[in-house]
């Protein structure tokens, strides 16, 4: 879809995305070392419980859901920014659903625009874990001369 034909709210959701125990407990290790997401008997010392899922593979885990609507298709020239902001943990098992609207467009020049999306990001008790605002630039038509 080219820049000038997406529209403020225009919306899409995602397919759910399961939090795999053994994959999240290997992202942590990876790439987020603290024991709340690695080390199963200090998590049960926690409110939690039990290990919570690394944010950033939670948000991960919808981002992949979210490539595979491909909602701007080949339009799409590059990310910009990704801001996330985390509202309750995620555990092993959960099944993460999201619902992507564009909530902003801006013209940059005659090729490109950037369109920023708000991720709303549910678990499978339809509480809401975490908000992602990212920005993608999108071609714009090219006029013929």
């Amino acid at each position: 879809m080219y820049f000038e034909e997406l529209k403020t709210g225009m919306s899409v959701e995602t397919a759910p995305a399961v939090i795999d125990k053994e994959k999240m407990m290997q992202f942590g290790l990876e790439y987020d070392n603290v024991p709340i997401h690695t080390d199963e008997e200090y998590a049960k010392t926690t409110h939690f419980g039990q290990p919570i899922a690394p944010g950033f593979m939670s948000f991960l885990a919808v981002w992949a859901k979210y490539l595979e609507v491909d909602f701007f298709g080949e339009q799409v020239l590059a990310g910009k920014s990704t801001k996330v902001e985390w509202m309750k943990p995620v555990f092993a098992g959960d099944s993460l659903t999201s619902k992507v609207t564009i909530t902003n467009l801006v013209k940059r020049n005659e090729k490109n625009g950037i369109a920023e999306l708000t991720h709303e990001v549910f678990n499978q008790n339809g509480e809401h874990v975490l908000t992602a605002v990212t920005e993608a630039i999108i071609k714009c038509r090219l006029k013929q001369q």
